[in-house]
């Protein structure tokens, strides 16, 4: 299981030293996902993808349950109102229902999630305007407190930012 650690670094140059920093101590660079302002040369760094900077993930897995619970229902409705020639509910349209309103309402979901920004990262709104850059590092839970160890030592200027803590790094 892996938890993801939050640095606010001051710019570009302490980013990328970090990043070369954090390859030697043994991190894939597909673990460090840098976010900064839309003007910032990001070349050399390993960027946030929609993944970590929408709600894209959030959004489909609110629209798989969604979609799956209305498809029941419908299923449920249609069942017993359109019987089959003997008169039986067509038990078997629920579970048809269930698949396709997941489906549906998770793809939908996802195309409004990937519009809107994560929510967790809100708070770096402000400091990554300011022309700071955001790293989000998803390290094992049992190396958490080395890296922080590390990044502190060689990193001064670096600060570490609270993360939603008990939540593991999924995306």
């Amino acid at each position: 299981m892996r938890r993801r650690v939050y640095w606010l670094l001051p710019d570009l140059a302490s980013a990328r030293a970090t990043m070369d920093d954090l390859l030697l101590a043994g991190v894939d660079v597909h673990q460090m996902h840098f976010m900064a302002r839309d003007d910032c040369d990001m070349s050399g760094l390993h960027a946030a993808s929609l993944l970590q900077t929408t709600d894209l993930v959030r959004s489909a897995e609110a629209g798989l349950v969604i979609g799956a619970a209305l498809g029941g229902m419908l299923g449920v409705v249609l069942a017993t109102l359109h019987p089959a020639a003997d008169g039986a509910p067509q038990w078997s349209l629920v579970p048809m229902l269930v698949t396709v309103g997941a489906l549906v309402d998770a793809w939908t979901a996802s195309m409004i999630g990937i519009s809107v920004p994560n929510k967790e990262l809100e708070r770096f709104a402000a400091p990554i305007a300011q022309g700071r850059i955001l790293l989000m590092l998803d390290v094992p839970v049992w190396r958490v407190r080395e890296i922080e160890a590390r990044l502190q030592e060689l990193h001064p200027e670096a600060r570490r930012q609270q993360g939603e803590e008990g939540v593991p790094a999924f995306r």
